[in-house]
C-alpha cells in the first residue's frame, strides 16, 4: 500500500489551467503505479505563491465566475482579474475543482490541497531538531 506523495509546487509564473491539471492528476493518484479510480489517494499537494499565477490572452478580463444567491435578480458575477486580486487561492481551488471527477471523492481529494498566497515556511528545516 502506498504511503502517498507530498508534493510542493511554486505557482509563480505558471499558467493557471496547466497548473490545475497537474495538481488534479496528483490528487487523484494517477501519478502512482497503484492508481484505483474508486479509492482515495493519500497524495497531498501544497501550492505557494498563488498570487503570482498567470493566465494567457484576455482571460483575466473576459472570464467570469457566476453564482446565484437563490433570490430573484441574485446573479453575482466576478471577473478572474478581480478574483485574483481579492483572493488568488479561490481561483486556483475553483480551477482544480473543475478538473477533478464529479463524484463523492472530490471533496475528500480537495482536503489534501493546501494553498498559500506567498512563500511558505516548511517544517522540513526544523524536523528532527529539538526546540532547545
Amino acid at each position: 500500500m502506498n504511503k502517498g506523495i507530498e508534493q510542493t509546487v511554486d505557482a509563480s509564473g505558471k499558467i493557471l489551467g496547466r497548473l490545475a491539471g497537474e495538481i488534479a492528476m496528483t490528487l487523484q493518484g494517477k501519478t502512482t503505479p497503484d492508481f484505483d479510480p474508486a479509492r482515495l489517494s493519500k497524495n497531498k499537494v501544497t501550492v505557494y505563491n498563488t498570487d503570482r499565477i498567470r493566465v494567457t490572452g484576455k482571460k483575466s478580463l473576459q472570464k467570469l465566475y457566476r453564482h446565484h444567491s437563490g433570490y430573484p435578480g441574485g446573479l453575482k458575477e466576478e471577473s478572474l482579474e478581480r478574483m485574483l486580486l481579492r483572493d488568488s487561492r479561490v481561483a486556483v481551488r475553483h480551477a482544480v475543482t473543475g478538473m477533478l471527477p464529479k463524484n463523492r471523492l472530490r471533496p475528500r481529494m480537495l482536503k489534501n490541497l493546501l494553498l498559500y498566497k506567498g512563500l511558505v515556511v516548511t517544517k522540513i528545516a526544523t524536523r528532527g531538531q529539538s526546540a532547545a
